[in-house]
């Protein structure tokens, strides 16, 4: 079984399988999540320098900041599907 691979831009990925949950970043959770993952040394920027717009959480608690929009992660995610 090949593992399946979602863009999040600038050639950065995440493996579909262990995404939980695709929240928007300006979102009160999410800063949460956010301020949770760097006390925990967990936080993975895919921004690479852009505007984050979307924050990703994983099965590992792991949050992952991108720079495209939620809508676009979220569709991405339903073509690998």
């Amino acid at each position: 079984m090949a593992i399946k691979l979602i863009n999040l831009g600038f050639n950065n990925v995440v493996a579909l399988e262990r995404v939980v949950a695709v929240l928007n970043s300006q979102s009160l959770p999410s800063k949460r999540l956010r301020e949770e993952a760097i006390r925990k040394n967990k936080l993975i920027d895919a921004t690479n320098g852009r505007k984050m717009r979307t924050v990703l959480v994983t099965d590992s608690d792991h949050v992952v900041l991108s720079s495209l929009q939620p809508e676009t992660i979220i569709q991405r995610i339903k073509e690998e599907k």
